[in-house]
């Protein structure tokens, strides 16, 4: 049984205002017409707070909620991340919500791909240099110094990631770590892609950006939001900024952190975490009723 609906004289409370002028553009857009924008959203650190074990990360409990209110009144709601679909999409909650079928979870970086509205996954085989890095790299940690608290996480077949947030100095592990993976990387035809405490060894040719600009150009989006925290959201930023060079407003919003400052440097607007993206969702869908 649904929500009772209930009424408010109260007006609809105003997202956040923008701080640049393509930010408040990209806005104004958005609210003017909603059934032409994608809102687009990175997982961990956008919707999920940020967890030591990503097997424990969750969307915040007032994610879907909002989601759901809003991804009625958009072209799509699409969640763009480096996880796994099904990965994304049972640690989002995102299955079997009314409201989400417009949602899209893009996973690895748009290599995979869930649509809520059929519940179907699609995906391609896994890259052949995954498998290589995965034997390989027990020996490389260990030439680099085998540092206590470091560990693996496999990525369901199509990536591998290194995480250095339980070591004892989490930031120097990331630095001893990063040119021997980028080597192993190399060497098997993958790409290194860094963020927060972790560097990830996957295939090339898709990222964020690609992702994103491929679901504008399929839903026909005359506007977006792209909301994102880390460096792996960079080339969405980018993707945002070139539609923009394109006629298509974009606002880009920042899941702010102490960890990563290169995003807010670029972003239209920053806001507390996630907990700060859900309340500009809920924001936003208040106002585009």
């Amino acid at each position: 049984m649904g929500t009772p609906e209930t009424h408010s004289t109260e007006p609809a409370p105003e997202p956040a205002t923008p701080t640049t002028p393509a930010g408040r553009e990209a806005l104004a857009a958005i609210l003017a017409r909603p059934s032409r924008t994608l809102v687009a959203l990175d997982f961990d650190g956008t919707l999920a707070p940020i967890v030591e074990n990503p097997e424990d990360a969750r969307a915040h409990p007032d994610a879907v909620p909002a989601l759901a209110v809003l991804a009625p009144k958009v072209a799509s709601v699409a969640v763009i991340t480096g996880r796994p679909a099904d990965v994304a999409v049972r640690h989002g909650g995102f299955a079997g919500v009314d409201g989400l079928a417009h949602l899209t979870v893009l996973g690895h970086y748009g290599a995979e791909r869930w649509d809520a509205r059929t519940g179907t996954l699609s995906a391609p085989a896994p890259h052949p240099g995954v498998a290589a890095v995965r034997a390989e790299l027990p020996q490389v940690l260990e030439t680099a110094g085998n540092r206590p608290g470091v560990w693996v996480e496999e990525k369901g077949g199509r990536a591998v990631a290194v995480h250095t947030r339980r070591a004892d100095d989490p930031q120097a592990a990331f630095d001893a770590l990063r040119a021997p993976l980028t080597d192993l990387a190399a060497r098997h035809g993958l790409i290194v892609e860094p963020g927060r405490m972790v560097l990830e060894l996957r295939p090339p040719g898709m990222d964020k950006g690609v992702a994103l600009l491929e679901h504008v150009r399929e839903i026909g989006a005359r506007s977006v939001l792209y909301a994102g925290d880390d460096l792996g959201d960079l080339p969405a930023f980018a993707a945002v900024e070139k539609l923009r060079s394109d006629g298509i407003p974009g606002l880009l919003v920042c899941s702010g952190s102490t960890e990563v400052t290169e995003l807010a440097a670029r972003a239209d607007l920053v806001v507390d975490g996630p907990a700060g993206v859900v309340g500009l969702l809920r924001r936003l869908a208040a106002r585009v009723g």
